[in-house]
């Protein structure tokens, strides 16, 4: 019994860390550190606003990172391209940025 027991511990725990979240970006154990592109029809633009979340402990995140918060910082009315930027820290600290470009 206590055999059956170790083993379905072992498969639990096993099943736990090969899993992982589905995501659409590409993640580090230790540290994450992307740029990607989200969508764009030009790449001549003058303005560039940027809007930021930021999670802690993996637990709580905060932040309005939408696209209408980067178009508002930059004084942006007319979007060109939208680009995003991760970066996570062993899942204590993470930010996310969206970039957002045009006129």
């Amino acid at each position: 019994m206590a055999n059956l027991v170790k083993i379905v511990s072992s498969c639990a725990c096993v099943g736990l860390l090969i899993t992982g979240c589905g995501t659409s970006i590409p993640v580090g154990t230790l540290y994450t550190g992307v740029k990607l592109p989200v969508s764009g029809k030009d790449a001549k633009y003058s303005k560039e606003g940027r809007a930021v979340c930021q999670s802690y402990l993996s637990i709580v995140a905060l932040g309005d990172c939408s696209v209408e918060a980067a178009a508002k910082a930059g004084g942006i009315t007319d979007i060109k391209t939208v680009d995003t930027k991760v970066e996570n820290y062993l899942g204590f600290y993470g930010k996310y940025t969206t970039i957002v470009r045009g006129d």
